[in-house]
């Protein structure tokens, strides 16, 4: 059975970018007769909010989707991811990093080459080979794709097909991605793999500019020996000029469209 889910991050209301998302799932797991899930992505406890639980929810609601109950949040589940990063920290996947943002530019760009990833600038691998602790330490850490027994992955992608890449695209694409933050306690790369397994989604739906993150999560899947859903990675809702609509971009809400009086029916139009 087809198991879809949304998973929105409570740090802002919804925009149009998460509607099409929302619906695009949802009628996938209709159209399949399978289930429709939502995940409350909280793990930052300072910026996720209340209030924007409450207004994903009656948007949710407004544009006719039903969703299976109870919700999960995330913010329940940090005993588990802290478990989950002891097992690879025991098992040489994970290394720490004290390095700040200022002191990775610097590092990776000695000849103004730096490489970019779906995180930003990548890692240039600093602390890799410091002296490992018997503890895992309460600070920064980062997979560690070096110590990887396989060279090849794939994974299905209802949009581009079969995906291959290697170990090392990986390593030069994506790069030693942090897993754990210090402030949070969790990533998004590592907590959304553990979700997704523990929720037993089949399909994940969500924009393409999360395809190379992808590449990390079923990099993960193989270590902790989870599934691979089937992915679809879809294309972006973009504003007049072309930009993508983003929270921290204050894009426009279904909250601010639907106060100005549009309808569901024109919400839709505007997504097509």
């Amino acid at each position: 059975m087809t198991i879809e889910r949304f998973a929105p991050s409570p740090t802002g209301f919804l925009h149009l970018g998460h509607a099409y998302s929302a619906l695009l799932a949802y009628n996938s797991a209709l159209e399949s007769g399978g289930k429709f899930l939502i995940r409350i992505e909280d793990i930052d406890r300072v910026r996720c909010k209340k209030k924007y639980v409450s207004q994903i929810l009656d948007d949710l609601n407004w544009l006719g989707i039903k969703y299976e109950k109870p919700i999960l949040s995330q913010s329940t589940r940090f005993f588990e991811y802290k478990n989950v990063l002891k097992k690879l920290w025991k098992t040489n996947y994970l290394f720490a990093c004290n390095c700040s943002r200022k002191e990775i530019n610097i590092a990776s760009a000695p000849n103004e080459t730096q490489r970019f990833g779906p995180d930003g600038i990548i890692y240039p691998n600093t602390c890799i080979n410091k002296l490992k602790l018997k503890n895992m330490p309460e600070t920064a850490l980062r997979l560690n794709l070096n110590n990887l027994d396989k060279e090849n992955f794939s994974f299905f992608d209802k949009k581009y097909g079969e995906i291959s890449f290697t170990k090392e695209d990986a390593i030069e694409q994506v790069g030693s991605i942090i897993l754990a933050r210090k402030d949070i306690g969790i990533s998004y790369h590592l907590s959304v793999v553990l979700d997704d397994a523990f929720q037993g989604i089949t399909n994940v739906t969500r924009g393409e500019d999360l395809l190379e993150a992808t590449k990390i999560h079923v990099i993960l899947q193989y270590i902790l020996k989870l599934p691979t859903p089937i992915y679809h990675h879809h294309k972006l809702i973009r504003d007049n000029s072309g930009k993508r609509l983003a929270k921290r971009d204050d894009a426009k809400s279904i909250k601010f469209y639907r106060e100005a009086g549009s309808t569901k029916k024109e919400i839709i139009s505007m997504l097509n």
